[in-house]
């Protein structure tokens, strides 16, 4: 039961330059939808992963006005710092991306208004734990008013996000703030997502060069504009009738197109900088996949073959002691406490 007095999503949270593409096909009468996501920045931002079950306690701030709510749904999610949701996919098959989006104003709560306030490192969790769809999700945004409060981190960067959320019909909706309002766009036509500008402006810059056609020319920078174009064009241009593994091999091969070289940066824009590591949530397969940049492979967790259910324990995996791992990693889980929320 989700309880409040009020949401003004507020604080910390990791979710930097990226890009995020969703491939949607089908092997034989088996649906594939699969998300794929790049996360640069230029400092080395520590991810562990965790793996969440049903029937969790859990609040958006530590104190009023706030969220509370027990966790419907289990569900494996990347944290930065150990304190940060940067995204993560539940079992029901809701993926969820927070990416960095410079110019981003944040709606923000009145004073003394009862808005709730969420913590921007909670927000990722939140969608995940009470929503199956993105049906349910955007339901859930039209209904209830919020604001946003975001903090600084990595030496006072301003955390400016949106987010987008799949699910396995792989309508993808995205959440987007401009000059404190949010706007919502949602379709299976939404398969592309980076930073900035936003998205009315993302979706002209792509028309124009549609027309100038994707096999004559493409924009080659690590730009965010010209990342996705450049994904946009080729999830546009690759069979959808693949079997799952080459489904995998091609969403991994588009997020290397859109990925900027290990140790690339540019003065003074942080979010165009090194590709630190890449994701791929299979959402009608049930896999989350991670790759740091600097290791030899990928590694995965199966969310099929954990016990999700209430009372199972939390589960992490300290990428510091397993950076080479390799394969399928439930193995290499260990119970938790859950990481600590940077409010």
């Amino acid at each position: 039961m989700i309880t409040a007095t009020a949401l003004a999503l507020g604080s910390w949270c990791v979710s930097d330059a990226c890009s995020r593409v969703v491939y949607q096909g089908a092997d034989g009468d088996k649906p594939i939808v699969m998300v794929g996501r790049t996360l640069d920045w230029r400092n080395p931002i520590p991810t562990n992963i965790y793996v969440y079950p049903r029937g969790v306690e859990k609040e958006s701030m530590p104190q009023e006005p706030c969220l509370r709510w027990r966790s419907k749904y289990g569900s494996v999610v990347a944290v930065g710092y150990d304190g940060g949701v940067t995204e993560g996919m539940n079992e029901a098959g809701l993926a969820m991306n927070g990416l960095f989006c410079k110019g981003t104003i944040y709606k923000v709560a009145p004073k003394d208004s009862d808005m709730p306030v969420v913590s921007l490192a909670m927000i990722v969790s939140f969608f995940l734990d009470n929503f199956q769809n993105v049906e349910e999700a955007d339901a859930w945004v039209k209904a209830n008013p919020f604001g946003i409060n975001g903090q600084t981190f990595d030496g006072g960067t301003v955390s400016t996000l949106h987010w987008a959320l799949t699910d396995v019909t792989g309508e993808t909706l995205v959440l987007e703030y401009q000059d404190g309002v949010l706007s919502t766009y949602r379709g299976k036509e939404y398969t592309v997502l980076t930073n900035d500008p936003p998205m009315p402006q993302m979706l002209a810059i792509d028309q124009y060069w549609q027309a100038v056609g994707g096999k004559n020319m493409l924009p080659g920078t690590v730009r965010s504009s010209d990342r996705f174009v450049r994904a946009s064009y080729f999830i546009n241009h690759v069979p959808k009738n693949l079997a799952h593994p080459q489904a995998l091999g091609c969403i991994e091969s588009i997020m290397g197109t859109v990925s900027v070289p290990l140790g690339y940066e540019i003065e003074g824009e942080p979010n165009l900088s090194s590709t630190q590591w890449r994701s791929v949530s299979d959402i009608t397969g049930g896999n989350y996949y991670f790759k740091f940049a600097d290791s030899p492979g990928d590694f995965w967790i199966d969310l099929g073959r954990l016990s999700l259910n209430p009372g199972a324990p939390i589960l992490k995996l300290d990428t510091a002691k397993h950076h080479d791992i390799l394969g399928c990693a439930n193995g290499a889980l260990e119970k938790s406490e859950g990481f600590k929320p940077m409010y």
